[in-house]
């Protein structure tokens, strides 16, 4: 009787041991990478693992109805800028999410495809380049668009 209760008290350590393991780490349950999940607005928040510097943006607004976007940026001109499209979610077997876009007014693509990842109910995501690794953003969720940045970029239209 003795020796069962070792045994027993030995599997109970071992099954605690196992499941304290310092390289378990917490797993944050991702959503689907969806148009009604992507719906609403997000800005960029870091790109390449740093902040934007101040003064420059990009804000993106998501309609999974018509699955359309608005765009507000100013980060690669000294001009804001306001840009319509349409964007597409496709999932890549060995990839994920992907995302695509197309600008209106026959502006052509988006520069690249974007694999989306760590899409949390939270409110952030990563996009990664699909034909560059090292190109990462994050997005965060926002309520909408700031007023000065909407003036700002239908100033220049």
């Amino acid at each position: 009787m003795k020796n069962i209760f070792k045994l027993m008290a030995m599997l109970a350590l071992v099954c605690c041991l196992s499941s304290c393991s310092d390289d378990d780490e917490p797993v944050v349950p991702t959503l689907d990478v969806t148009p009604a999940n992507l719906n609403g607005t997000w800005q960029l928040a870091e790109w390449n693992g740093q902040p934007l510097a101040e003064g420059l943006y990009c804000y993106i607004t998501f309609n999974r109805r018509e699955q359309t976007f608005e765009m507000y940026q100013k980060f690669d001109s000294m001009y804001a800028r306001y840009i319509t499209g349409s964007f597409d979610i496709e999932e890549d077997p060995y990839l994920g999410s992907v995302i695509s876009g197309e600008y209106d007014y026959w502006m052509g693509d988006w520069n690249s495809e974007y694999i989306v990842t760590d899409l949390l109910e939270s409110g952030s995501m990563i996009w990664t380049a699909k034909d560059n690794e090292s190109d990462v953003t994050k997005y965060v969720r926002c309520d909408k668009v700031p007023d000065e940045v909407v003036a700002e970029a239908r100033v220049t239209e």
